[in-house]
C-alpha cells in the first residue's frame, strides 16, 4: 500500500508551512506574524499557503497539538508500567524533557499562549489536563510512601513542570543533548521530593 500523495509543490507541504509558521511565531509572536510573512519565508504566494491550511489559527492549533500530543504520548508510555508511582512520575518528567527537546519550537509556541483565541483556550485546557495527570502521580507516590507528605501534590506538579518548561528560555536543542538535561532535571527535582 502506498502512502497518500501530498498536494502542493515539493518542499512546500503542510509540514513545511507549519514549520515556517512556528519559526515565525517564536521570532515575532503569533499576532505579529501574517500569512504573507509565512508565504514569503517559504518563497511562495499567500494563496499557495492557503492550499495547505485554512488560516493562521489552524497553524497555531496544529503547533500546540504537536507539543501536547507528545506530552500525552509520554503519559501513556508510563501509565501502565508495573513500577512504583514515583518511578512512573520520574520517567514522565524525564520523557517530558525529551519531548520538549524534540519538539522545541512547538512547545515554545504552546508555552506562550494566553487563551486569547478558541485554539489557545483548547490548548490551555489540555495543559491543565496534563497537569492533573502529573498531580495524580504525585498523590499516588505520596500514598505509596515515595514522596514527602508535606508537599502539596498540585504544587509539586507545577514545580516539576515549571522546571521542564523553563528549558525553553535557555536550552539550545542539539542532537543527543537532551538526555543529560533530562538526567539533571530529574536528579535535582526528585532528590528534593523523595522521602
Amino acid at each position: 500500500m502506498t502512502a497518500p500523495r501530498r498536494r502542493g509543490r515539493p518542499g512546500h507541504d503542510q509540514d513545511a508551512v507549519l514549520t515556517a509558521a512556528v519559526r515565525l511565531f517564536n521570532e515575532r509572536g503569533y499576532d505579529a506574524t501574517s500569512m504573507f510573512d509565512i508565504a514569503e519565508s517559504l518563497g511562495i504566494t499567500k494563496s499557495s499557503v492557503y492550499h495547505h491550511i485554512s488560516g493562521k489559527e489552524q497553524l497555531l492549533q496544529m503547533a500546540m497539538d504537536r507539543a501536547l500530543d507528545g506530552l500525552f504520548e509520554a503519559a501513556e508510555e508510563v501509565r501502565d508500567l508495573d513500577v512504583p508511582a514515583l518511578d512512573r512520575l520520574e520517567r514522565l518528567i524525564r520523557r517530558s524533557v525529551i519531548v520538549l527537546a524534540e519538539r522545541f519550537e512547538f512547545v515554545t509556541v504552546l508555552l506562550r499562549v494566553r487563551g486569547n483565541t478558541e485554539a489557545e483556550q483548547h490548548a490551555l485546557a489540555r495543559r491543565r489536563e496534563f497537569d492533573a495527570v502529573v498531580t495524580e502521580l504525585v498523590k499516588q507516590a505520596q500514598a505509596e510512601g515515595g514522596v514527602r507528605p508535606d508537599v502539596e501534590p498540585a504544587t509539586a506538579a507545577r514545580l516539576l513542570l515549571g522546571m521542564v518548561n523553563s528549558l525553553t528560555e535557555w536550552y539550545k536543542p542539539r542532537p543527543g543533548g537532551a538526555g543529560s538535561i533530562a538526567d539533571a532535571v530529574t536528579a535535582i527535582a526528585f532528590d528534593g521530593l523523595r522521602l
